[in-house]
């Protein structure tokens, strides 16, 4: 069923970093683009960059045909990505300790062998002594280039169709920088590399090497090469973009479907294994919640803070520099966040987010399908918030953990 644009200034697509995990938000998206709805804005860090710029990089009507075909591609191994084919369909119907150990060999198989289009191991030579940067890991992902430049139009994505912002950090100085095709340094000129950039997660995978963008004509007067920065996976910083989309100015009102690949809650571990599944999902869900409630927090002051405002002459305000810097923090906006957060099968274990097997790609693609189909069963979830608050959230299994 097609539904109506929801009456919001910006629909917002905020996608998490989780490697493997993320075929779970290309489910998403097709959900999103059945119903017709189309986000103007997508904001990605890591395997989310990689969905955004196939997202923002393609017309709505092939962006799921692309997002298919990026999933199939990469859930092959690299070095015989056939072998063995026949057991999928043998596995795929079943859902107990079988699922495990077909799982524990994709991902023994993507450690050994790579995966297709995404990428290789480097030879054990590469690592008898110093290597530059962008060759200081165990793999190479060069692949990942020629798969981003078949599968995303950066012209598309550089014309600002749809707005466009992926995250790395600089190796050097530690700085967790936005690359966006439509605002700051580098507005009009993403390519490749600042993909790669935003999911080169070290020491599996190598530091990328751009170009510092300047000022175009000071370069071309001078003839000087410009300097090159290595960047980072920014998931090392911050793996959920949230706080970007609503700390952008000038405020608007905003939906924000907000999908996750890690639960910042889970159970408490009994064995080593479990608990190192545990710290990734801590430190990769970048306290979603939390982060949620600080930002309605901060809109909710905004709030109040214009209502104040409003109660002050008009006169008093302009003459005031105290009241001038208020007005400028102040808001009216209204913000909805619709939040999608994978939700871990008995047969995930510590390899989740490098086991790309393509019964595993399958089965998150359906979760996330189906729990954007279950949230758009609620469409007063996309309706501008109502009453005095200015900021809601809404989870379909938060939502139903209610109804218990």
């Amino acid at each position: 069923m097609t539904l109506t644009r929801p009456p919001f200034d910006t629909i917002a697509l905020v996608l998490q970093g989780g490697g493997a995990l993320g075929a779970y938000q290309a489910g998403v998206m097709e959900g999103l683009a059945t119903a017709g709805i189309e986000p103007d804005w997508v904001a990605g860090i890591s395997i989310g960059a990689i969905n955004a710029a196939i997202i923002a990089g393609n017309e709505p009507a092939s962006r799921v045909e692309k997002l298919r075909e990026f999933w199939n591609t990469v859930s092959r191994p690299a070095a015989y990505p056939d072998a063995m084919a026949f057991m999928d369909a043998l596995v795929e119907p079943v859902d107990d300790w079988r699922r495990e150990i077909w799982n524990s060999w994709n991902a023994w198989r993507a450690l050994t062998e790579g995966q297709r289009g995404f990428f290789t191991p480097r030879p054990t030579t590469a690592f008898l002594g110093p290597q530059p940067p962008n060759a200081a890991s165990f793999y190479d992902t060069a692949p990942l280039k020629a798969t981003l430049e078949r599968l995303v139009d950066f012209d598309r994505i550089n014309a600002g169709v749809t707005r466009l912002t992926v995250s790395a950090v600089n190796v050097a100085t530690g700085n967790f920088e936005a690359f966006d095709n439509q605002h700051g340094r580098w507005r009009k000129r993403i390519r490749a590399e600042h993909i790669m950039a935003s999911g080169a997660l070290p020491p599996g995978f190598p530091a990328i090497a751009i170009e510092d963008p300047g000022p175009i004509e000071a370069s071309r007067a001078s003839g000087a090469p410009r300097p090159v920065h290595y960047y980072w996976d920014g998931g090392l910083v911050s793996n959920t973009p949230l706080t970007q989309v609503l700390d952008d100015h000038p405020r608007r009102d905003t939906l924000a479907f907000q999908i996750d690949l890690w639960s910042a809650r889970g159970k408490v571990p009994t064995n080593v294994v479990d608990a190192q599944e545990r710290v990734k999902d801590i430190q990769f869900s970048s306290r979603t919640r939390a982060i949620t409630n600080m930002q309605a927090q901060e809109q909710r002051q905004r709030r109040m803070l214009r209502e104040v405002l409003e109660q002050i002459p008009q006169e008093v305000r302009d003459r005031s520099p105290a009241c001038r810097a208020a007005a400028a923090q102040a808001t009216a906006r209204s913000v909805s966040v619709i939040q999608l957060i994978y939700q871990d099968k008995e047969w995930d274990g510590l390899s989740k987010d490098y086991e790309f097997g393509a019964v595993t790609m399958r089965s998150h693609w359906e979760s996330g399908l189906t729990d954007i189909n279950n949230t758009l069963e609620h469409p007063h979830w996309l309706e501008r918030p109502e009453g005095d608050d200015p900021f809601v959230t809404h989870d379909i299994h938060r939502h139903r953990r209610s109804q218990d």
